[in-house]
């Protein structure tokens, strides 16, 4: 029997059993890992020295929260308590005190609150999220025994910015499902009134009809703060759908309808999963002509700063060189000049033609019940477009053979054998808990023809 008919064959089993017992496969990744750091004695923090610039910050209209305009996201940490302490340190004595974590994020609300309870209380903003998107969770005792589970491993007694997590992702008979049939909203609502949550908002992917239907009945609910996906390319090209399925609202419309309606934004993927800290050269070189001394990352920060209506934009630093390029962007914040933001516009504008697929290695689609490694392929593949090897010219073209060698050659060097695209068996896990609603499996066998042609 040949590779292909038994690939076949796998998928077609798959389809016949059902995706059941994948899913709740899954779901183990919702489960906390051991504490692996055994020191948790604090660290001397390092102080900024005097005369050193100063963290930008946006003030909470609604609770006066002075919240540094760089958030740190916690769902991509070292796996190293210590390493994850420093970083949490010097974010801290560099001004930055919003940390954003979730249940969803593995072990990311233990480690978040190991450290950061090595500090004044009164010196961060903790905010996590309901992340009930498994149906096993959409009952109001499950949801309630994770909201409560929070505050455990925080080790806290309230929570300054609490989430609904990822609302619109597969409709608004979902959401009501998760939130409003069950009345955990209005517990939640209870719960803020209580003062256990000082600041309610939610998350959103997806449908817009979700988000729309929130925004205008937020008379009922009072919300204070909506975290939307938003950055340069997003801002006029995310519902044209680069890369096969169409999103429902550019960023603007989101953003501009949050403003009118006096809800601050907080920023996810200001760098659109770290594809806009790697542009094509053609427009790298385009930005370090105008500030030879600052990173590719940095436009996209200071894109995203110079929007009046952002309380913080959110990015994922699991290293120190991140951290502080970072930092350094945000103190103080250097708003983007009317000409910069043209030259930007134009960027998003070229980058829209390139076929890359809209991955923000989230990792909301891992882990694979095959073991494909979802966001790395796809990393991989955005790489070779960025870097003008893909899309390959017709096979007949005299390059043709040098380039797909290359293409191969790289790929079996970057991803380990079995997490490769060709071990997808089309189970479709992986599609509904997907925020960007890409099809994962019709992407992994595009790859698949290119590692195999």
């Amino acid at each position: 029997m040949n590779d292909k008919k038994n690939d076949m064959n796998r998928r077609q089993f798959i389809k016949h059993i059902g995706t059941g017992t994948l899913s709740a496969m899954a779901l183990m990744s919702l489960e906390p890992l051991n504490v692996f750091a055994k020191n948790t004695t604090p660290s001397a923090p390092r102080t900024m020295q005097d005369g050193a610039p100063k963290m930008t910050y946006r003030v909470n209209h609604h609770t006066n929260d002075k919240v540094s305009l760089l958030g740190f996201g916690m769902m991509r940490l070292p796996k190293n308590q210590d390493k994850v302490n420093e970083l949490v340190d010097y974010a801290l004595a560099h001004g930055v005190n919003y940390f954003d974590t979730a249940p969803a994020y593995g072990n990311s609300e233990v480690v978040t609150g190991i450290a950061l309870k090595r500090h004044p209380r009164n010196s961060y903003y903790i905010a996590t999220k309901m992340s009930n998107q498994n149906r096993r969770m959409h009952s109001f005792e499950e949801s309630k025994k994770m909201y409560e589970r929070s505050f455990e491993r925080l080790q806290i007694d309230y929570i300054d910015y609490y989430l609904l997590h990822s609302i619109g992702g597969s409709g608004m008979d979902e959401f009501r499902e998760r939130f409003i049939n069950n009345g955990l909203l209005d517990f939640l609502v209870k719960e803020r009134d209580a003062g256990r949550i000082r600041n309610l908002g939610f998350s959103y992917h997806g449908n817009v009809e979700v988000f729309d239907w929130l925004v205008d009945n937020n008379d009922k609910y009072n919300f204070t703060f909506v975290q939307i996906e938003l950055n340069y390319i997003d801002w006029r090209h995310a519902s044209l759908g680069n890369g096969g399925w169409k999103k429902d609202a550019d960023a603007e419309y989101l953003y501009n309808k949050l403003e009118k309606a006096g809800l601050q934004a907080v920023v996810m993927e200001p760098l659109l999963g770290g594809r806009l800290a790697n542009i094509p050269d053609e427009f790298a070189n385009q930005l370090k002509a105008k500030r030879p001394n600052d990173s590719i990352a940095s436009w996209a920060f200071r894109w995203v700063g110079t929007l009046p209506n952002i309380l913080t934009a959110l990015s994922g630093m699991n290293n120190m060189e991140h951290l502080e390029d970072n930092v350094n962007t945000f103190s103080p914040l250097d708003p983007c000049t009317e000409q910069e933001k043209t030259l930007l516009a134009q960027i998003a504008d070229g980058m829209n033609g390139y076929p890359t697929i809209p991955c923000t290695a989230c990792s909301y689609c891992m882990p694979c019940p095959y073991g494909v490694n979802i966001p790395k392929n796809f990393s991989y593949y955005n790489e070779a477009v960025n870097n003008k090897l893909l899309p390959l010219p017709d096979k007949s073209a005299p390059d043709y053979s040098k380039r797909i060698a290359q293409f191969k050659k790289g790929y079996k060097k970057t991803i380990d054998k079995k997490a490769g695209a060709d071990q997808c068996m089309d189970c479709e896990v992986c599609l509904k808990k997907c925020p960007q609603q890409i099809r994962i499996p019709n992407q992994m066998a595009r790859i698949v023809e290119l590692i195999k042609g």
